[in-house]
């Protein structure tokens, strides 16, 4: 890929706990061109530990669309949006894809 690092195309995902929740974290990332898509996963069944104990939630995945210099405001607007004191969010930089597909996500976050 030709892309320079601070362009790089990046898949970040989070959890949440309602669709609700869900469709507005979506709607605000692709509505303010931070991202370009964000697929809503439902029926994630989660075991994590939380609070000294073993804990499970049926949750929904986020997989947002992005590049490397949307990811702190990003960062920033699931924090503001979501019902977690601690919302998972972990990027990956996007190695290979479809070059038309990768042209068109990073038109439609500029």
């Amino acid at each position: 890929m030709s892309k320079s690092k601070s362009s790089r195309p990046y898949l970040l995902i989070t959890t949440v706990s309602k669709r609700k929740e869900a469709l507005k974290i979506a709607r605000v990332l692709v509505r303010e061109r931070l991202a370009a898509c964000v697929n809503i996963v439902p029926a994630a069944d989660s075991v994590f530990r939380w609070q000294g104990r073993i804990d499970r939630a049926r949750e929904l995945l986020l997989i947002v669309k992005t590049d490397a210099p949307h990811l702190k405001r990003i960062e920033e607007t699931i924090r503001t949006h979501h019902s977690y004191q601690v919302p998972e969010m972990i990027a990956w930089p996007i190695a290979w894809g479809h070059q038309p597909y990768l042209d068109w996500l990073s038109s439609a976050v500029r």
